[in-house]
Order: structure tokens, then sequence, then C-alpha cells
């Protein structure tokens, strides 16, 4: 059954000033640093950094799995910071959670593992099969529910893990790196059983991956770490867009490229700085994807443009476009042409040097 949304939305995680320190051989390693997140009701929220950013133990936080050194963790209006022993574990039945290596028992069955937290919480038979089926339904198992771990394919385990999550009828969704060890095909598989879940039952879902690719397909809003620290923020779209960080434009080229060959670089380089060429980053969204924006800038500016590379992408449903432009023209017309490609909503950053 799908779940309305509301019409305006509230946070459902509020990360305070969340600092984490560990002891190590060499000494006190701050694995966060002063992080701050509001995390909106019903949206799936991704959180992207490279191997060591500190992803893993901020997933880990939001249910108290760790501790924070210093900071509050608000889910749901509750500070879970603040709870005991007893009002914690009451919070982390709302809070659902699937891993990379799925944590499956081998011994038991597909049902019986979805089962397993609902046994724990001694759920009657009677209310662990009107909870079981449905979800198996909904991952899409019914068929391999008497089958074991071993019987079924990598994407089936994740599916059987999501469905586990789900059985506490959990408000929030967390995902560590879930689909990191699954091939492509089988990845898109789960992002969209992840985008039907968000929708149909209305859940927040936290997104941990290294992969900007994931962000891409699934995420209404990014956070982007590095060594500890939210480095940007957004709406996937706007960091696609507008990327500020130097990581983040890492990131995003891995799935866009960003960089120019190296022997275009090196004609390129060579050309600027002559006061007549302009290296231009150019990115646009929605409607101007197939509006003739550039040919309409040539005609009015009496402009050289050389495209030296592009892409046309989609994100969230948008279609998104990126482009590298050599502008050739008078200083004061390129001034003038790129003042006009802002007016039309593209985004437009001039490079006075190549990498």
């Amino acid at each position: 059954m799908r779940v309305a949304r509301a019409a305006v939305s509230f946070s459902m995680i509020e990360l305070e000033h969340i600092s984490q320190r560990f002891a190590g051989p060499r000494g006190w390693t701050d694995a966060l640093r002063d992080v701050s997140l509001s995390i909106p009701s019903g949206e799936v929220f991704g959180i992207i950094g490279r191997s060591g950013a500190g992803k893993s133990t901020l997933v880990r936080t939001i249910n108290l799995l760790t501790r924070p050194s210093e900071g509050r963790v608000i889910v749901a209006g509750r500070d879970l910071t603040a709870l005991n022993a007893e009002g914690l574990r009451q919070a982390r039945r709302e809070i659902g959670m699937i891993f990379q290596h799925f944590n499956l028992l081998s011994s038991r069955t597909v049902f019986d593992n979805v089962a397993l937290p609902l046994e724990l919480a001694g759920a009657s038979r009677t209310q662990i099969n009107s909870t079981v089926l449905p979800l198996l339904e909904l991952v899409g198992l019914s068929a391999q529910k008497d089958r074991y771990p071993a019987q079924i394919s990598g994407g089936q385990k994740q599916r059987v893990g999501i469905a586990r999550a789900l059985s506490s009828k959990p408000q929030v969704l967390l995902s560590d790196e879930a689909t990191s060890a699954l091939d492509p095909e089988t990845t898109r598989s789960i992002l969209d059983l992840l985008k039907k879940i968000n929708h149909e039952l209305g859940l927040t879902i936290v997104l941990i991956t290294h992969q900007m690719d994931v962000i891409k397909q699934v995420c209404d809003q990014v956070a982007v770490l590095d060594a500890g620290r939210v480095v940007e923020q957004g709406t996937v779209l706007k960091v696609f867009m507008q990327p500020h960080h130097e990581v983040t434009r890492a990131l995003i080229g891995d799935v866009i490229a960003q960089d120019l060959p190296p022997a275009m670089k090196q004609r390129v380089q060579s050309r600027l700085g002559n006061g007549r060429d302009h290296l231009l980053r150019l990115a646009f969204s929605g409607s101007g994807v197939d509006q003739p924006i550039l040919s309409e800038t040539i005609r009015r500016y009496e402009l050289d443009f050389n495209i030296l590379h592009g892409q046309i992408d989609e994100i969230q449903g948008q279609a998104f476009g990126s482009l590298a432009v050599l502008a050739g023209g008078e200083p004061t017309q390129v001034a003038e042409a790129i003042a006009f490609l802002r007016q039309q909503g593209v985004v437009v950053e001039e490079i006075n040097y190549v990498d």
C-alpha cells in the first residue's frame, strides 16, 4: 500500500555536533569531527566518501551501535544519547539496518531468517506469518521462502536482509554499503527495491556508499564526507551541477568525466592566457538539455565554441548535461555570453588553467 507523503516534511534524524574518537596504537584517532546533519522524513539520504572517510562509523552512530564521543543523536524526536539501556532497545526496533555481507544464518531458511527478529521479540506464529509473508512478496522472494542461503544468489540474499530489517516495521532503514558486493545489474535491482520501499512504506532511508553512481540513481539528498567531516551537502542534482569541494568533484568524475585527455590538456593550456580563449565548464538540467542554448549564445555574441567533451545523463528523473568548451572571442563578448548562459539556468565555471 502506498503511503502518502506529508505536505510539510520534518526531520526524522538530527545529528548534532557528532564527534567520534578511537584509541589506537599511535594515540587517538578522530573518525568523525563535528558532524551535523538534518535528514528529512520520507527521503532517501545518501552519505558518500572514500574509504576511511568515516561513513560506516557515522551510520552506526545513528542507531548508537557506536556511541559518539560528543554530540546528540535524535531520531523521530527522541534523543537516543539520553536513553537508558531499555529505552535504547525499544528505540532500535524502529531503526532497521542492512549490511554489505548480508549476515544471514546458514542453518535457517529464507522465511526463518526474516522471522528471527520477531521470534526474539516474542511474537506469536500467527503474527510472524502475517508479517513475514507480505515482506517476502514485497522483496520478490515468495517462491524462495523455504530455501537456505546457500541456495540463493547474492542479490536474493540482500533481499532477505532487507525483508529482515523491515520485519520490526521501522521508521528508518540504514543501508551500510549494501550493494558493494553485488554486480552492476543486481545493484540496480536492489536500488530499485529500496526506492520502491521508500515510496510504498514511507520509510526514511540513509544510504552509505562510496559510489556516486549509487547516489545518482536513488538518493534525494547527499552529504559528502572527507576525513570525518561533512565537506558538502545538498540535493543530488545541485551537488552534481555545482560541486564545490575537490573530493566531490573526484567522486562525480567517477560517473561523469570531468578531466580532459592528457594530449588535449596540453593543447588547451597553450591557448589559455592569450586574452581570447576561455575554458568553460557548463552544467544544465531539465528543459535546458534539449534547448539550443549554445547555438543561440554563439549567434548572439559571435563566439567560437569548441566542445572538448560532454555527457548527457539522468538524475532522479531529470536530464542532466555537462560540457567542457573552449570559447573564443573578445573578453567583453565572452563575459556577456557567460551572463546570458547563467540567465538561462546554466551553471558556468571558468577554468583559468588545466590541471
